[in-house]
């Protein structure tokens, strides 16, 4: 069938709109950023500067720890670091878990599985006040791997639900043609079903980063100074401790925005190669 001589147009401006609606609120932080705080004042607020600065953007990057700007940058490490060590540790359990889920057969497989999503299912408000009594008696409250302990117990679930089906659908040829040559399951596990498995393992470290990086109720509860909060609690409490700066939040926004972007745009092109390659290719 021939497409109508309207649907070229119609797809155009589909695409226009939903670039609008996606990139629009980004736009309004970038000129919200740059713009002098007495514009974004007014009333209206000026979002088209006449001086745009990037005062703001130089006073997260230079300004020491213990003011706003310092405090949103120190966030942003303490955000890079808990997110990275949560995937990290959570691919290390969920591949050796999927795996195991996936190839081997014993009793209660099924069920077990179900008792793994079943946790990451439950509501924070549920496990919150455990996950605290037992960082407090660890003395593991307002520290970074205290985070880290406590975004692994939903990202790892995850991560091993996610992997689970996607080793289910690969070939056991190739672990077979492997193991005839010599490999044992450890070794055709990293020597053919992760480089096979490549796009799954992209795809769940991404979201797993994604999940971590965006948390906000148990980075809030876990943590109070400084030397410990992610950027979700920075950011919200630009309008509480702070004086609050429209510009300085904007800029913040935009600052967290980077990373998960900029993850995207490394990893789409491996993600894509290989699933148009195929487990066979």
């Amino acid at each position: 069938m021939r497409p109508s001589r309207f649907y070229r147009p119609a797809m155009y401006l589909c695409g226009a709109l939903l670039a609008v609606v996606v990139l629009g609120p980004f736009a309004l932080l970038l000129l919200a950023s740059v713009s002098p705080q007495a514009g974004l004042l007014g009333k209206p607020p000026d979002l088209w500067p006449d001086s745009p600065t990037l005062d703001r953007y130089a006073a997260i990057f230079t300004q020491a720890a213990g003011g706003v700007a310092g405090d949103f940058r120190v966030a942003l490490v303490n955000s890079l670091v808990v997110a990275g060590c949560s995937v990290a540790v959570s691919l290390v359990t969920g591949v050796l878990g999927a795996y195991a889920f996936a190839r081997l057969r014993f009793p209660g497989r099924r069920l077990v599985l179900f008792v793994f999503m079943l946790t990451y299912m439950m509501p924070p408000l549920a496990l919150v006040v455990p996950m605290y009594m037992t960082g407090a008696a660890l003395g593991l409250l307002d520290t970074r791997t205290s985070l880290v302990v406590v975004y692994c117990s939903f990202t790892t679930p995850f991560v091993l639900w996610l992997l689970s089906g996607y080793f289910r659908a690969l070939p056991a040829e190739l672990e077979e043609a492997a193991r005839i040559d010599g490999c044992g399951r450890v070794g055709a596990l990293i020597r053919v079903v992760l480089p096979v498995a490549r796009p799954g393992l992209i795809s769940a470290g991404l979201l797993a980063f994604l999940m971590a990086w965006d948390e906000f109720f148990y980075a809030l509860i876990f943590t109070s100074s400084p030397a410990s909060k992610t950027v979700p609690v920075a950011l919200a409490e630009f309008t509480g401790r702070y004086s609050l700066d429209f510009g300085l939040m904007a800029a913040g926004g935009l600052l967290a925005a980077v990373p998960p972007v900029l993850i995207a745009l490394i990893f789409q092109k491996h993600i894509t190669r290989g699933l148009a390659a195929g487990a066979v290719k």
